[in-house]
């Protein structure tokens, strides 16, 4: 395929940052009913066309996470699909460390203090030098987080579908042989996507298996901690708190008692900012454009079969 090649619809913002980033890489963009790949833009896929152009053989979604698109039915075998899996995993595992840290060492506890604690809380903070820190689904996140804990002294041990070994991992298990890990781990990352497989993936039976000093930190989904069994591993000290960015119901509705909880951190789902979205979209759409043009393998291809 040329250079000039591509020729790639922009909707439904048709004319923006997004058209133009595909105009960089020397694709052109042409109506859906002329194009034969197609770059959405939003994602509410009640705004995605109810059918697509026989011609259009690779859509761009721009979530990371699918499984509204697979509800919606949008996603179908006529033609490749990919997602930005991966394109914001910076900023995502970033938010995932801070919330980690500001629970080993007891910064909610220190905000809502109106009186030197320090005789009270010194005994109770953490760190992570030395500490074992499960990230369950070690994707994009993982890969952007594992170094950061590893320059904090962390190990950590990736748990993932195949078992294929995470570069940087000091020990990588596939999903089906993790239960040990749950005991083993200090504190655990939740990054894993959203499927029937992995709902309440957290639930009362392995947070009973955690160490009742780890904390469980969730940038993933809502739906993949049963929020019940974490608040009774809250209330009885079963963990020492739980950090999420996600939750289940979200939005978390005023007054749940995860808001005023001494052991949870809750932040509204802001692990991937604004500032930084759109030009990791743009930098996505840009690589599967070149890998496209090549006839290489695209990143973030949907597999329909395990749902992500």
């Amino acid at each position: 395929m040329s250079r000039r090649g591509l020729r790639i619809a922009v909707a439904p913002d048709t004319d923006g940052r997004v058209a133009a980033a595909a105009r960089g890489e020397g694709a052109e963009v042409v109506p859906l009913d002329q194009a034969e790949a197609l770059a959405w833009t939003v994602s509410d896929p009640a705004r995605f066309p109810t059918e697509l152009p026989d011609g259009v053989r690779w859509v761009q979604l721009p979530s990371a996470g699918v499984e509204a698109w697979f509800a919606a039915g949008t996603i179908d075998a006529a033609r490749v699909w990919t997602s930005a899996a991966g394109a914001y995993a910076a900023p995502v595992a970033e938010h995932a460390l801070m919330l980690l840290l500001a629970g080993v060492r007891r910064l909610p506890e220190s905000l809502a203090a109106d009186t030197w604690r320090k005789t009270e809380l010194r005994p109770r903070v953490g760190t992570l030098a030395g500490a074992r820190v499960a990230i369950i689904g070690a994707g994009g996140i993982a890969r952007a987080l594992i170094p950061s804990l590893t320059a904090l002294g962390a190990d950590a041990i990736a748990v993932n579908r195949s078992g294929r070994p995470v570069p940087g991992a000091a020990r990588t298990v596939a999903a089906d042989a993790a239960e040990d890990v749950w005991s083993a781990a200090d504190h655990v990352v939740i990054a894993a996507p959203q499927t029937a497989q992995t709902h309440h993936l957290v639930g009362g039976r392995r947070l009973a298996r955690m160490k009742s000093t780890a904390w469980l930190v969730n940038v993933a989904r809502g739906t993949l901690v049963d929020t019940d069994a974490l608040l009774h591993a809250l209330d009885t000290g079963g963990i020492a708190g739980a950090a999420l960015d996600v939750t289940d119901p979200e939005p978390l509705p005023d007054g749940h008692p995860l808001w005023t909880h001494p052991r949870a951190i809750v932040t509204p789902h802001v692990a991937n900012p604004t500032a930084t979205l759109a030009a990791a979209l743009d930098t996505r759409l840009a690589e599967n454009i070149r890998r496209y043009r090549d006839g290489a393998a695209l990143l973030g291809v949907v597999d329909a079969a395990v749902g992500y």
